[in-house]
């Protein structure tokens, strides 16, 4: 049975420019995601131009998977990695997470996912990009499928924030 509630997940996975960070929302076609999900592909802006994420040409993944890039495209290699080798991490995430069971095979037609994927301008190993971004697709998928974080989770890190721009001192 499809999930009667939107699922939202996030994954980082990776170190350095070549890192992936992945935002996934999952819900039933006919309901609110549908409409973000066509909003979304009807108005692409300069440097950003949400797609169909493909596992090759002509063989989209499902559940349907709208690809937006989170970083404005800054040239021709941060344009071939973002449509390229993130494009094809984040098709077979989505694959993954059917074949391992998190998404349902019997309910992923009937799904849509808007997955928000930030390439580093600076990346350039585009095996690393595409294994990062499989990896953090169908994780971030596992922690929505999951309700993860846990609202104990959270509080445990609130006085230790950090993420790999910024780890402020000590309290």
């Amino acid at each position: 049975m499809p999930p009667a509630i939107t699922q939202i997940g996030e994954c980082f996975a990776g170190e350095g420019v070549d890192a992936a960070h992945v935002n996934t929302v999952l819900g039933i076609k006919g309901g609110p995601v549908e409409t973000a999900w066509a909003t979304a592909l009807a108005t692409p802006r300069p440097g950003n131009a949400a797609f169909v994420a493909v596992l090759r040409p002509n063989l989209p993944v499902q559940p349907l998977t709208l690809f937006v890039n989170k970083a404005t495209i800054a040239g021709d290699r941060h344009g071939e990695l973002t449509w390229g080798a993130a494009q094809a991490g984040v098709a077979a995430g989505v694959a993954d997470a059917v074949a391992a069971g998190t998404i349902a095979e019997a309910d992923a037609t009937g799904l849509l996912l808007i997955a928000a994927v930030w390439v580093n301008p600076d990346a350039r190993a585009a095996d690393a990009v595409y294994a990062n971004n499989r990896r953090a697709t169908a994780e971030a998928l596992a922690n929505g499928a999951a309700g993860r974080p846990s609202i104990t989770d959270v509080l445990a890190a609130r006085d230790a924030p950090s993420n790999p721009y910024y780890t402020p001192p000590a309290r």
